[in-house]
């Protein structure tokens, strides 16, 4: 080759790759693999501390950084037992309570997602929720192939919802999961119960329905009447929400609002809700609630009273007063 040529490249550039993704990933390999400060970091990639603080915590965030402890801590050991042994639950999952609602929320889904993975099997139907507490799951769970599994939504979608959607879960999880998905192509919502009532019986619907009902394991979450995707994103009337703090709603699992013990309130919005019924979750074998945070501690005590799951996935704070309260 003479010096006036251009060496052809072994292998061509890659235009598709997010240089903030590979930025995140090299502070990271770092951190955690070279074990270098985060001083020692940012002096490396010509940056501040401050911007490696926070391309760690971005690479979190988004699952390309996932956290496995092997060890259990006693006192969240002990809570588990006492948990169970309350509310009559077949496990409980209790994390340590995050300094920030936002750490909170990723330790829920590494203690989510560690408890779930193991229990995927082969030729099951898995049923599953929505919202930002099952979107976390999903990031900590590990990429692997389990056999043949299904994917079904829990329930109907929103038609505006700037962050997270039932489609959007589904379909994150049969990627990871080399899984069928199977989408109730409907929203959370209708005008009526007889459009509801309707809208099942078509049959791609009656299909999803079904296959939702008899899911052999279900990932959900609960939402308070504050921050809940379908509080925020689902209620169109403000009047409802109104009415719902009225008739003694303390939140909803699955779009249906519960009392503080866990029933079903007498409101016009349970009558239009797209989605498997509560009375529906007692019959699939292991029914995982994964909720906590202070704000979430009567709707998660309500769906535990009410015996809609038998596995309960919760911070350390809230698992304390659930067992301490009288």
């Amino acid at each position: 080759m003479s010096k006036t040529e251009t060496p052809t490249p072994l292998v061509e550039a890659d235009d598709s790759i997010d240089t903030e993704e590979e930025l995140q990933a090299r502070v990271a390999w770092h951190y955690y693999v070279g074990n270098l400060t985060q001083q020692e970091i940012a002096q490396h990639i010509g940056s501040n501390r401050v911007r490696v603080n926070r391309l760690l915590a971005a690479s979190r965030e988004s699952g390309l950084v996932q956290i496995t402890i092997n060890s259990r801590i006693a006192p969240c050991v002990a809570l588990e037992a006492q948990l169970v042994q309350r509310f009559g639950l077949a496990a409980a999952v209790v994390v340590p309570s995050g300094a920030t609602p936002e750490a909170n929320m990723a330790a829920l889904g590494i203690g989510g997602a560690a408890y779930f993975s193991k229990h995927i099997e082969s030729g099951n139907t898995i049923g599953l929720g929505w919202g930002r507490t099952i979107r976390a799951v999903l990031r900590a769970l590990p990429q692997r192939a389990y056999g043949p599994i299904s994917a079904v939504s829990l329930q109907g979608g929103l038609s505006h919802c700037p962050s997270i959607n039932t489609f959007d879960i589904v379909s994150d999880f049969a990627n990871l999961c080399h899984a069928d998905g199977y989408l109730f192509a409907a929203p959370i919502y209708v005008s009526s119960q007889k459009a509801r009532d309707v809208i099942l019986q078509e049959e791609a619907i009656r299909e999803a329905y079904e296959r939702a009902r008899n899911a052999d394991l279900a990932l959900l979450t609960a939402g308070d009447l504050t921050e809940s995707l379908v509080i925020t994103y689902g209620i169109n009337n403000p009047d409802d929400l109104r009415t719902l703090r009225k008739t003694g709603a303390v939140g909803d699992m699955l779009g249906h609002f519960m009392d503080e013990d866990g029933k079903l309130i007498n409101h016009p919005l349970n009558r239009r809700t797209v989605a498997v019924a509560l009375d529906d979750l007692r019959q699939i074998k292991r029914v995982v609630l994964v909720s906590g945070g202070a704000k979430k501690f009567l709707v998660t005590r309500a769906a535990l009273r009410g015996r809609y799951v038998s596995v309960l996935v919760t911070d350390e704070d809230m698992a304390r007063r659930l067992v301490d309260e009288p």
